[in-house]
């Protein structure tokens, strides 16, 4: 049994704050791209240090770029490491904390590698100053793993590798058009020696690698595997397999627990994880539709263990970590519109307590320990702050979290819209809530407001209960004086398997309703104007835009962002068609009416909405004949007012700084006129 370690708290989040001068700056939509986002957190081995990625926009560059800082948790003194055009990646400590690795790229006129522009593996010292490239592969490297030891690297780089059946000789002497297949990227894996820099193969079977971990003692190299690139694969086709590094034998591991007994037969595979022992393997897998699970196989073949959760909470990425000097596996989980960071004991393959190892309303994005287990860093996102970095006893009894950064000094000023849950029952009786922002200094005695309804994608998510300013509406549309309802609708995650299953099926039915309610609740409680509604979302809230636009005229304008305007076209096209196979319960052929009904375009003759319709041209999550659909059937045949803005280049995120503003003053604009009536 574990002892029961008391839960940290936030207590330096939740303290009174000292007197100061009201706030006086209104958010604008240019202040989006002044907010630095931190991405990956890693602690030092001797937690002295901790290092993260930080996100910012550049103009000049039309994108957003990563680059590298690190701080000294004694003197909080932050030091930004890399100064590139590009964004850098993946970073790790050495064991002895004296570097740090990344992956990064560097263009030289006509250079070959590792100067091609091409990803590869960099190093630079904690103390900052050159960073020397590690790796010189061609084509790049994909992947890469530090030995514990620090002595060595392990790395995938990329192969082109083509079939040899009955008609490769075909398509090799028709090379001009293109093929459904025949040809695939492949993933060798190689080990660096970094004392003599000798580099020799490790393993090449012709195999596309998601993912790979080596063993702590080295005998063993974990790998998620697929026989094609096509993410269709990873979601249905993949499979965990562990190399022998000394008899050079390779066992697939079996998979009828994730695959044949479970909800769905199409998951995805992710986050490889080893234990001390170099044992016991750790991995994850998730679905749409259904709760992601979390396994731990014997790699001696004793046998396997599923971790069972705990209350309503649903796992949450693919980060798991086994806690140095422990047998504690560590995970975050969705719980109710909040991401915690939870830790369960594994006896064996017995599952031990479990605990929440930061109490309070946390939103944490990135974690890490030291290498004793006994301290943890993590990025969490608060409700008058953006991400920052906070460290924490991952022991103590008594401690709390104590906050290290302050990457968005400038947002001290800024008048922040009044976040809040917001709770309502759906026309079944179920409960379901969402995050409510309401404009800065707003109270009931200055009147009713218009409403945007932004709805968030997967849907296997949900919105989190904390500040974000995000091109979608959270923190703009509030600033320019509108109410703005997140709904954590059914489908959503942190509200317990039913509640996350229940839209299985009923796709465009019972969401809809849940949202909808949400909206009754809201003008029955006199916050907001019945007569001034929008709607928007992206991805699966482009879908459920599309799917409440034609279901109801109540909405004013419409902002429907890589939405899914037919199922069948969704399924045809799509990169993960397992998503629309997972909801609409079988193949189109197996269940033609539900992908009927499942679809905007059965129900379209009901859009009376003016609607914007937003999507990247090259998108393969939602593809561009959705929005063209769409576009036709408002603009040739309903006559509703509509306007279809492509962004070149793009896929299912908009990656440039231009179509980024101009998605959101297309959005504020079309709001603004078709709701309150002022003129673009």
């Amino acid at each position: 049994m574990s002892p029961l370690y008391p839960r940290l708290f936030l207590a330096s989040l939740l303290a009174a704050p000292a007197a100061m001068a009201a706030p006086s700056h209104q958010i604008t939509l240019d202040d989006f791209f002044d907010i630095a986002n931190m991405g990956t957190v890693k602690l030092s081995p001797n937690g002295n240090h901790a290092l993260w990625l930080e996100g910012r926009w550049n103009k000049e560059l039309d994108k957003s770029q990563n680059d590298l800082w690190q701080i000294d948790i004694k003197s909080r003194q932050p030091t930004r490491l890399t100064f590139t055009d590009e964004s850098e990646s993946s970073p790790v400590w050495s064991p002895d904390g004296q570097f740090i690795y990344f992956i990064g790229k560097e263009k030289r006129n006509d250079a070959k590698a590792p100067f091609n522009g091409k990803a590869q593996v960099f190093r630079i010292p904690v103390t900052g100053g050159e960073a020397v490239p590690m790796t010189r592969e061609a084509e790049g490297v994909s992947a890469f793993e530090l030995a514990p030891n620090g002595a060595s690297l392990y790395f995938l780089t990329h192969k082109d590798t083509k079939d040899k059946d009955r008609w490769a000789g075909m398509r090799s002497g028709h090379s001009a058009p293109q093929y459904g297949h025949g040809k695939r990227d492949t993933n060798p894996l190689y080990k660096l020696d970094l004392v003599n820099f000798r580099q020799e193969l490790v393993l090449d079977d012709d195999k596309v690698v998601w993912d790979f971990s080596v063993s702590p003692d080295g005998n063993h190299i974990a790998r998620i595997t697929t026989e094609d690139n096509e993410l269709v694969y990873l979601e249905g086709w993949s499979q965990v397999e562990v190399f022998d590094t000394a008899n050079k034998q390779n066992r697939v591991l079996e998979d009828s627990a994730w695959r044949q007994q479970a909800a769905s037969p199409y998951g995805w595979l992710e986050g490889l994880a080893w234990h001390g022992d170099s044992k016991r393997l750790a991995f994850r897998i998730d679905f749409d539709g259904h709760p992601g699970r979390l396994f731990v196989v014997d790699t001696d073949g004793k046998g396997q263990m599923e971790l069972s959760r705990s209350g309503k909470v649903t796992l949450n990425g693919a980060d798991i970590q086994w806690r140095p000097g422990s047998d504690e596996i560590c995970y975050r989980v969705a719980d109710a519109a909040r991401v915690k960071l939870q830790c369960t004991e594994i006896d064996g393959l017995q599952q031990d307590d479990t605990r929440t190892l930061i109490e309070g309303d946390t939103v944490i994005g990135s974690y890490s320990f030291n290498s004793r287990g006994s301290q943890v860093a993590f990025s969490h996102n608060g409700l008058d702050h953006f991400t920052d970095l906070f460290v924490a006893d991952a022991n103590s009894k008594r401690a709390s979290a104590n906050r290290l950064t302050d990457i968005n000094p400038q947002s001290a000023d800024w008048q922040l819209p009044q976040i809040s849950i917001y709770k309502w029952q759906a026309p079944d009786g179920s409960d379901v809530e969402g995050i409510l922002e309401l404009p800065y200094g707003w109270d009931k005695s200055k009147g009713k407001l218009p409403l945007v309804v932004q709805i968030h994608g997967g849907p296997t998510a949900a919105t989190p209960y904390s500040l974000q300013h995000r091109s979608y509406g959270r923190a703009s549309f509030p600033a320019q004086g509108w109410a703005l309802l997140s709904p954590n609708y059914r489908g959503s995650t942190g509200y317990g398997d039913k509640f996350l299953t229940d839209l299985v099926g009923r796709e465009h039915d019972i969401e809809v309703k849940d949202i909808l309610s949400g909206v009754d609740k809201l003008i029955a409680d006199g916050i907001v104007d019945g007569d001034k509604l929008a709607v928007m979302g992206w991805s699966n809230g482009g879908y459920l835009t599309n799917a409440l636009i034609s279901t109801t005229d109540r909405f004013k304008a419409a902002s429907s962002g890589a939405g899914v305007f037919d199922q069948r076209l969704q399924w045809m096209l799509e990169d993960t068609p397992g998503h629309v196979v997972n909801f609409m319960e079988g193949l189109p052929w197996e269940k033609p009416d539900a992908y009927t009904h499942g679809s905007s375009l059965t129900h379209a003759d009901k859009i009376k909405t003016p609607t914007l319709i937003h999507i990247g041209e090259k998108d393969a999550r939602v593809p561009l004949g959705h929005a063209q659909g769409l576009y036709r059937a408002l603009h040739n045949y309903l006559g509703v007012p509509v306007e279809l803005v492509v962004y070149p280049g793009e896929g299912h995120g908009l990656s440039k700084y231009q179509h980024r503003k101009a998605k959101m003053e297309w959005d504020l604009k079309w709001f603004n006129y078709y709701v309150l009536g002022i003129e673009p």
